[in-house]
């Protein structure tokens, strides 16, 4: 039987950009998955997703790294294109992953390369050493992600995959992170394992749309893995929620996440950190 192309058709109504999710702060909260190919993509879209992530998070849940520290510019290019392929209305981002971005000059070229691959912005780790290279990205048209808490790419400095911000001191830096970021031209702010009561302070510190994973549940919006939505992470983390096991096939699982995030009922307490 010959292969069919994923259907891109169906869902959302029309094409999110970032105005629109600016637009929804404050009034509703969006919906972000991160996912890595086609067929899963135009599934995303058809349950009207507004963004999808491409993260170097494929490293592990696609291929079988045990972290996220040896994916390649040229792996995160394919899926980025796998990706943009399946789904022409979310808002795509792309993850430069490990060492593509110590310098401005060197995330300028990385990031170029991730646009032209089908991505609409890029994310980046770190926190206010990352300034002047927001600024440059933004000031050249590429809207930029950021990324702070538990950063994946810094696992080995934190020790392993660690709940962030729980000490006054470095929940001080998250926050003094947040104004800088923001002040940098940062469009979103990604927010990973803090505290809840941390995501919610740093959330209304931001003057942008913070969208948060294990960050609370008074985000703007919340992102999670295509794998913990369906189940297929062995030892989840304690952030993800499995709707497949609820919703019975993929599509429900998809659309009953999204449901969840709108109505404020995920993450429930039993996904938060104190």
């Amino acid at each position: 039987m010959p292969y069919v192309q994923a259907d891109n058709t169906g869902g959302l109504e029309k094409k999110v950009t970032l105005q629109t999710l600016h637009k929804m702060r404050g009034q509703e909260k969006f919906v972000m998955v991160s996912l890595y190919d086609a067929p899963m993509a135009a599934m995303a879209q058809k349950c009207s997703v507004e963004a999808v992530l491409i993260g170097d998070s494929l490293g592990m849940t696609v291929l079988g790294y045990d972290s996220v520290i040896p994916v390649t510019m040229e792996q995160m290019i394919y899926h980025v294109e796998a990706v943009a392929r399946g789904n022409n209305k979310s808002l795509i981002i792309g993850d430069l992953p490990f060492m593509t971005y110590a310098t401005p000059q060197q995330a300028l070229e990385n990031a170029a390369r991730i646009m032209r691959s089908g991505a609409h912005m890029v994310k980046i780790e770190g926190g206010a050493w990352l300034a002047e290279t927001i600024q440059m990205l933004t000031d050249r048209g590429i809207p930029v992600c950021a990324h702070i808490g538990l950063t994946p790419q810094s696992v080995h400095k934190f020790g392993g995959f660690r709940v962030q911000g729980r000490q006054t001191d470095r929940a001080q830096t998250l926050l003094e992170d947040t104004k800088i970021l923001n002040e940098a031209g940062a469009d979103l702010l990604l927010v990973e394992c803090v505290p809840s009561a941390l995501g919610t302070e740093i959330t209304k510190a931001s003057e942008i749309p913070v969208i948060g994973i294990g960050a609370g549940d008074q985000t703007d919006a919340q992102v999670l893995v295509i794998n913990d939505i369906l189940g297929l992470t062995p030892q989840p983390p304690k952030f993800s929620k499995n709707f497949l096991q609820e919703a019975g096939d993929i599509p429900s699982a998809l659309k009953l996440y999204r449901d969840h995030v709108k109505a404020g009922t995920f993450p429930a307490q039993e996904h938060q950190f104190t």
